[in-house]
């Protein structure tokens, strides 16, 4: 697995969010500082308000034990455990597809020598991985012609249009835009739609080609045919649901929900610190500690 070096930075676009950092009990240091606090409790329900009229605009971590939103053994909703229920409708081609991976974690992970996940490589995760691999502290900011998601992990982000324009149409390779051909993308071509004041209805497509992306850390995998279709829910003032379905008839002969994952308000001054992969910070492992545990 890459190495990961955790280094402190400013939060980033504190004005965006809704609530003022009063209304939440984390201590702040001089000058607005808050650190993170992953295990606080979910904010009572007293002090809860109804959601804020088509906004999803926070700081969001996701409730439950620490670690909830890794996803270290599959997506949240199927995790990669062997157990029949939470076996996948693969297509022959998906099923071939998934033996080619030798992912470090799942029921049918690998020594590390022997891995082959791109992520280890530095890659970008493409889209949906982003949102199973160590979705922890997530930023959303919003105006009245998109919603941005700000991801801790190696400082990605995600645009989704809502301003009325339609989805682009896909095509082999890419998407047609306006009688234009489009290249894939890694997270590719978001579109929302507000299903009503509180729920968001986001429709992806045109990510990357099966060859270059994951599905998840246990070597599920994605096509660039996917269509991925998430639903943010604003439940209450502190209250998030974010949930995720894939419809990609190349892997799986019929669709099925990855994600069904809560996340909680915290404080807007909250510092987000850096989660990053480097090719630079993997060789001087290596040097130091890797190629000594591993006899070379």
């Amino acid at each position: 697995m890459p190495v990961r070096m955790w280094v402190a930075v400013i939060a980033l676009f504190i004005a965006a969010l809704a609530l003022p950092a009063s209304t939440f009990g984390q201590a702040s240091a001089p000058g607005g500082w808050v650190t993170p606090d992953y295990t606080a409790p979910q904010e009572p329900k007293a002090n809860r308000t109804p959601a804020p009229r088509r906004s999803l605009a926070g700081t969001w971590v996701p409730i439950g034990r620490f670690g909830t939103g890794t996803q270290a053994g599959g997506v949240q909703a199927k995790p990669n455990n062997g157990r029949p229920e939470n076996q996948l409708p693969y297509t022959p081609f998906g099923l071939e597809l998934y033996k080619s991976h030798k992912a470090l974690e799942g029921a049918d992970a690998v020594p590390p020598a022997q891995g082959n996940d791109p992520r280890n490589l530095c890659e970008p995760l493409g889209m949906p991985r982003v949102n199973h691999y160590n979705l922890n502290l997530t930023q959303i900011l919003q105006d009245e012609y998109k919603v941005a998601i700000l991801y801790q992990y190696d400082n990605r982000w995600r645009v989704i249009w809502t301003d009325g324009r339609e989805l682009p149409k896909l095509v082999e390779g890419g998407v047609e835009m306006g009688g234009e051909l489009r290249e894939q993308r890694f997270l590719g071509y978001s579109v929302g739609r507000w299903v009503d004041d509180t729920t968001l209805e986001v429709q992806t497509i045109g990510t990357m080609p099966e060859e270059r992306v994951w599905l998840d850390s246990t070597g599920r995998p994605i096509s660039g045919q996917v269509r991925v279709t998430e639903r943010f829910r604003r439940v209450d003032s502190h209250t998030l649901e974010w949930s995720e379905t894939i419809d990609d008839p190349k892997v799986y002969s019929k669709p099925w929900e990855t994600m069904r994952l809560p996340m909680r308000l915290v404080d807007p001054r909250t510092d987000v610190m850096e989660y990053y992969c480097s090719p630079v910070e993997q060789q001087d492992y290596n040097r130091r500690f890797g190629d000594r545990a591993s006899g070379r």
